[in-house]
């Protein structure tokens, strides 16, 4: 089992897998050296797939070198961390962990190569550390898996990803599939979010789940609020204007009821203002990547926040339970772009919003499942086509229609007390295989779709 906790993650745009990710990956290597770090004369990174082939729109080349300072992507400070990259662009010299300098050329050590798109995972990075003869001292092969995870090659190929926290760690109630959270649920008469709340047990005390919980839940409203005040254009080509604070000023004057056209103007509006600060690299909460990050924290703002401030039993209870339906598809499936096209990003945050809207609504652990079941059937073969290579179009807009569609997907299981003809677990796996059946081109590597026919520049 995955702590609820990791698929919640707080760190910075724009993308889980394509700036998270390298950021965690770097660090780890470096951190594995142990004293051969200060032998270390030159570190070569290479790009593989779509790391490579959207990797500077997604700001990949940037987050080796962060990583290669030695920052920690839940406590970077933004503005500083890249004045430390600007630096080591223009001096041409690194600080391997903040404590060892070397010479670090960009266009010689960051290798970008989108032609080889590996096997195991189409987000590939190959990092080699060399002394100061030219010997290698340590090559490793990394995948940024989605959502800020991450595996070596071995561990990919015997299905043990580092963030699986599972040595030596026995859950109170261990699942694989929602028909056994059904079960379990039934049997000893739990909610989803009671049964994965105490699960977390097995990886800290109930205080610091809950205290951790309130943390994301805070850090998501703190990103909307960001997202509402600034203005001008996101960083790239493309020339995208931001739309919240503008959209923002015409609504906060009105009545937050809901009628259908003001809900989803709400809706819309909290997910683009989360989406854009991704889009400008600011601090996100992956949920469960940073391409589907405004989906659950717009609609937590409506419906489990009073003026903004999160109230805590109800966001608890969101977010446990979106854990509990986002664990499935990290097991079952994939969260990531890159691998399931972006169904197994923003169809899964909408999903898993469904599932916890209709838990705080009330709902059966059967409704929950049914409401995410809706969630993802209604996105089923969304593909990742991001033009421009940017977390832009159509991801901002997107992130808005499928907040409103969580909404609905909740409404419509909490009418039937049925069980449903499509189960969670049948969508989950036919997620899985239109993924694997999608062609690489709507797979985030801007190589088709959208990103094919509307001009970058």
């Amino acid at each position: 089992m995955i702590s609820a906790l990791d698929l919640f993650r707080i760190g910075i745009g724009p993308s889980s897998s394509h700036t998270v990710g390298p950021i965690r990956i770097v660090r780890d290597f470096l951190e594995r050296l142990g004293d051969d770090l200060g032998k270390v004369a030159r570190v070569r990174i290479e790009l593989l797939g779509s790391l490579a082939l959207t990797g500077e729109g997604h700001g990949t080349p940037d987050a080796c070198i962060i990583g290669l300072l030695g920052h920690v992507p839940h406590k970077i400070d933004c503005e500083s961390a890249y004045a430390e990259v600007a630096e080591v662009r223009a001096t041409g010299r690194v600080r391997l962990l903040g404590q060892y300098e070397i010479a670090f050329d960009p266009a010689q050590d960051l290798i970008m190569n989108g032609e080889t798109i590996p096997a195991l995972h189409p987000n590939g990075m190959v990092i080699t550390a060399f002394d100061s003869a030219g010997a290698k001292l340590r090559i490793r092969e990394y995948y940024s898996t989605g959502g800020g995870f991450f595996a070596t090659r071995k561990q990919l190929l015997q299905k043990d990803e580092r963030d699986l926290i599972s040595s030596g760690r026995e859950v109170a109630y261990p699942f694989g599939s929602a028909a056994q959270l059904l079960e379990l649920c039934e049997k000893h008469g739990l909610g989803i979010s009671d049964l994965v709340l105490a699960n977390e047990a097995a990886y800290r005390s109930e205080e610091k789940t809950l205290a951790g919980l309130d943390r994301i839940a805070q850090a998501m409203m703190d990103c909307i609020d960001a997202g509402l005040t600034k203005t001008g254009h996101l960083p790239g080509d493309l020339k995208v204007r931001r739309r919240a604070h503008g959209i923002y000023e015409k609504m906060k004057g009105g009545q937050r009821a809901n009628e259908p056209e003001n809900l989803m103007d709400w809706l819309n509006l909290f997910a683009m203002a989360v989406n854009e600060e991704n889009a400008a690299g600011g601090r996100v909460v992956t949920a469960p990547t940073n391409g589907a990050a405004g989906i659950l924290p717009a609609v937590m703002r409506h419906y489990c926040a009073e003026e903004g401030v999160p109230v805590a039993a109800k966001a608890q209870r969101f977010l446990l339970t979106a854990a509990g339906i986002g664990l499935l598809y990290k097991q079952r499936a994939s969260i990531s772009g890159a691998e399931m096209g972006c169904q197994g990003e923003v169809g899964v945050a909408c999903s898993m919003a469904a599932g916890g809207l209709a838990a705080v609504w009330g709902g059966t652990p059967q409704q929950v499942c049914a409401a995410a079941e809706i969630g993802m059937e209604h996105n089923l073969g969304l593909t990742c086509d991001p033009v421009g290579g940017l977390v832009q179009i159509p991801c901002i807009e997107r992130n808005a229609i499928a907040s409103v569609k969580a909404v609905n997907a909740a409404r419509l299981a909490l009418h039937s007390d049925e069980v449903p003809r499509v189960s969670l677990d049948q969508v989950i796996e036919t997620m899985r295989q239109t993924g694997l059946d999608m062609h690489n081109k709507y797979k985030e590597t801007s190589l088709g779709g959208l990103a094919a026919n509307v001009v970058a520049c």
